[in-house]
């Protein structure tokens, strides 16, 4: 009964299933321009021996209530016997204001074998208000929120445009007020210094990093999630580990295109 055990354990995972690919990037404020519009990621996820999920983000410019804004997209999708026995259709879409990153709408459409949740998030970051719209019971209720609080796909985009890599210090943390699941979240992120990753395209400089999570019955311990962005103007995540309490999840670069800045390769 391999698929039976492997089912209960990628169900024990399901609220986390992005969470783990990215609301632990965090950061403070919005400087540098890492990203451009056009830009696509795409990652594949594996858990132990399992291929089990690809994904993508996408950024296009656009325009909300008359407003400039990027508007990211995030679709995953389960892969293989995974999606035979637990289908997996998520997505995510955020509208990021252009000049100081702050999330104005965000989307959450997912369904994990059978797990369902469809909101959209209004974000006045005037009144410090989020407004929540759950499409699934039909309610709508209003929650107040930090300042300069972010959704957990703009945290991502929120990171590539502050990390200053020239004044990177190793142990420097980052914090950020994040919204989920109609509720505040404060997290914390601490740089732990420079590799290499050995990838499909080559030898790439990275800045590793470690946020820190409440050990529980998914997580082995509250230092179990590492991620590696490229240590670049792009600040793209090249790979992120998951240490569980039963096996790891794994999220690597699989391929991309659009980049604002040239991928640095190290070439010996």
């Amino acid at each position: 009964m391999i698929i039976s055990k492997f089912e209960k354990r990628f169900m024990a995972m399901r609220p986390l299933l992005v969470l783990v690919f990215l609301v632990f990037i965090s950061s403070l404020g919005y400087g540098q321009s890492a990203f451009k519009d056009g830009e696509w990621l795409d990652f594949k996820i594996k858990y132990g021996w399992f291929n089990t999920s690809n994904a993508q983000l996408e950024v296009e410019k656009t325009e909300l209530d008359n407003q400039d804004v990027f508007h990211v997209t995030g679709n995953g999708k389960s892969v293989g016997l995974l999606d035979v026995f637990f289908k997996v259709r998520d997505r995510y879409e955020t509208y990021i204001t252009t000049d100081d990153g702050l999330p104005l709408k965000f989307i959450r459409d997912i369904s994990e074998g059978g797990y369902v949740k469809n909101k959209i998030l209004h974000f006045d970051h005037t009144t410090d208000q989020v407004e929540v719209v759950d499409l699934k019971h039909n309610t709508k209720n209003t929650f107040g929120t930090k300042p300069d609080t972010q959704d957990m796909l703009s945290a991502f985009y929120k990171l590539r445009n502050t990390i200053d890599i020239e004044t990177l210090k190793i142990g420097q943390e980052f914090n950020i007020n994040m919204f989920f699941d109609d509720e505040n979240y404060d997290f914390k992120t601490k740089f732990l210094g420079y590799d290499t990753l050995n990838t499909k395209f080559g030898k790439i400089a990275c800045l590793k990093f470690r946020p820190y999570v409440m050990a529980d019955r998914v997580f082995k311990e509250s230092e179990s999630l590492t991620f590696w962005v490229t240590a670049d103007q792009n600040k793209i995540p090249m790979k992120i580990e998951a240490k569980l309490v039963v096996g790891a999840l794994v999220a690597e670069l699989n391929n991309f295109k659009g980049l604002k800045h040239p991928l640095e390769i190290i070439v010996n």
